[in-house]
């Protein structure tokens, strides 16, 4: 919620803010920052047309086909993306490194026998100290199916899924490695994801193992489409999928949110939110479409292991699906084309939902951390709301800005500008009939996601 807020009267101190009555943000004026604009202009549909168009080239990229075939099957792909990564890490000054993250999966569901499976991770290192790390994430999957999850013969283009998200990842690694962030950034493309989640599943626990500081996860998966199985154009809008209730709550979190609310306020719900604000800021004529769900019905992505691990993460996905193109072999059937083509990617649509998710991990990677501790006081009752949180290590917060709506309202609608403090009070705003949060913001305007408060004493 990049706004400018109509001016509260401030009374006693810095910390305490007189309000008699909701007082609502007004239209979003900021530019935004022109490293950030920039980034957005390298990105471009024709480089996309032409990774699509190798990787469809490879005929298959099931899971299960061939290793060892430089021309076709999931090998040839994993080896060209590992390339391709490379080649990207040479104009980044060294920032860039690339590796391939092999681990062999035994058998499982839509896994006949143990296999090999390669996770392509390209890392653009960022400038904080190790003891002040903050990474986020960006993926897409290049593995490809047909009609049969297990068939590795038979042709499966991929050309939407998920051709789409592994080209726009690709595209974004090449347009942001050039730039310096704070925060260190993964370009990912992973392998097996149509057998079950395997390649992000065995990143996120080890990333988890590690104790890596992951601050956010965007998965993007089948964003090729303008045009939907409905026959409904729309080329400017993006549906991101959200969870409220964290997927690892534990029970005594469970009864703290149930006694106070909370449920639309889980860290990947407001990631969800920062990620619209910050998208609808820079990209023009985009729109992007909160869909509070964790994902669709009867699907899943690669995110979802990342939410099992306690890590805010989101996915992309096109506004209206053909499933005539997805999982399908590739056939003409009744006068109907199925099959997961080229011919039915629009790659100037891909552009600019890469061009959304570049927007937003730049803000994340060039912004401040987001503050820690954050409480909302309930040691007495009272009329008024007041907050503390820690003021944490980051030397690039220059302010904090508490955000409130009414406990019916989807997106936060109301900010203030508290200064550099770690303590606020609003008189005159019940704890009980709104939802708070904090938010840091730096020197040049950039804003942390807004952290929701734990209620504490």
């Amino acid at each position: 919620m990049r706004v400018n807020p109509y001016l509260l009267t401030v009374v006693a101190s810095a910390a305490l803010v007189t309000c008699r009555a909701p007082i609502l943000a007004a239209p979003a004026t900021s530019a935004g920052d022109p490293e950030i604009s920039a980034i957005l202009a390298d990105i471009h549909a024709d480089r996309i047309e032409a990774t699509i168009r190798k990787l469809v080239s490879f005929g298959t990229r099931n899971t299960l086909s061939s290793q060892d075939d430089t021309r076709r099957g999931i090998g040839a792909a994993r080896d060209w993306i590992f390339a391709e990564f490379n080649q990207i890490a040479a104009t980044s000054a060294g920032r860039l490194t690339v590796a391939q993250q092999s681990f062999t999966q035994p058998a499982a569901s839509r896994i006949p026998q143990p296999t090999r499976l390669t996770n392509i991770v390209a890392t653009l290192q960022g400038t904080l100290p190790e003891s002040d790390k903050r990474v986020v994430v960006v993926s897409g999957h290049y593995d490809s199916i047909c009609s049969n999850p297990t068939d590795a013969l038979n042709d499966a283009p991929g050309a939407n899924d998920d051709g789409s998200g592994a080209a726009a990842v690709i595209e974004m690694a090449r347009a942001m490695s050039t730039h310096t962030f704070r925060a260190t950034i993964v370009f990912m493309c992973v392998a097996g994801e149509e057998q079950g989640l395997y390649g992000s599943t065995y990143f996120a626990e080890t990333a988890k193992t590690a104790n890596m500081p992951i601050e956010a996860m965007l998965d993007n998966d089948i964003i090729g489409s303008s045009v939907g199985g409905n026959g409904v154009h729309d080329d400017a809008s993006v549906r991101v999928f959200s969870e409220g209730i964290p997927s690892n709550e534990t029970e005594a979190q469970a009864r703290v949110r149930r006694s106070v609310g909370g449920e639309n306020d889980g860290p990947s719900r407001q990631l969800a939110r920062f990620i619209k604000e910050t998208g609808e800021l820079y990209v023009t004529g985009m729109k992007v479409t909160l869909i509070y769900r964790r994902d669709r019905y009867l699907r899943g992505g690669d995110h979802i292991p990342f939410l099992e691990r306690g890590y805010a993460a989101v996915r992309f996905t096109e506004p209206n699906e053909d499933y005539h193109h997805q999982h399908q072999n590739v056939r003409l059937e009744g006068g109907v084309q199925y099959g997961d083509l080229i011919q039915f990617v629009d790659f100037k649509y891909i552009s600019r939902v890469a061009s959304v998710n570049a927007a937003s991990l730049a803000e994340l990677a060039l912004g401040p951390a987001p503050p820690t501790g954050v409480l909302l006081v309930t040691s007495r009752l009272t009329n008024d709301t007041e907050l503390r949180w820690e003021p944490g290590n980051d030397p690039a917060v220059t302010g904090y800005e508490v955000v409130w709506r009414t406990t019916t309202e989807p997106d936060w609608t109301n900010v203030r500008s508290v200064g550099k403090v770690t303590a606020f009070t609003v008189p005159n705003l019940s704890k009980d009939n709104y939802l708070f949060g904090v938010r840091a913001v730096d020197a040049k305007g950039h804003k942390s996601p807004v952290v929701y408060p734990k209620p504490g004493r």
